[in-house]
């Protein structure tokens, strides 16, 4: 179904804190993210991890975004399926990866940065001391 575009205007409550894994990638600002960018982070996640530990992603590109193609002119109703997005807020995690070592999450998170279109920090889970 196709959806309007919307204003991400809120800060994230409820989706901050890790409950899966013990590092994450947390968003600092709101966006817009494609399937194509999660595809292209699930990427680097799985070759900087050597197909090893695991990845839970927290988002789901689940929204329709549609556009009309160039040089056509206005009037005539909503383009077509352009692609799929996730709208994302503000402090929302964004993925958890466990079952790799310090060292090699850092990098592979480090990477995952660069694909995305927002500002993001690596989060994790604190250390406890005995």
């Amino acid at each position: 179904m196709k959806q309007s575009k919307g204003v991400i205007k809120r800060i994230e409550t409820n989706t901050v804190n890790l409950d899966f894994g013990t590092y994450g990638l947390s968003t600092l600002e709101s966006a817009r993210l494609s399937a194509n960018q999660l595809e292209a982070v699930r990427r680097v996640l799985s070759r900087k991890m050597k197909r090893s530990g695991q990845i839970w992603f927290r988002v789901n590109a689940d929204r329709a975004v549609t556009g009309k193609p160039a040089e056509v002119r206005m009037g005539k109703g909503k383009g077509s399926i352009d692609y799929y997005a996730c709208y994302v807020a503000a402090g929302r995690i964004l993925l958890e990866i466990d079952g790799v070592g310090h060292e090699t999450a850092m990098t592979a998170l480090r990477s995952c940065k660069f694909k995305l279109p927002c500002k993001t920090r690596i989060i994790e889970l604190p250390k406890l001391v005995v």
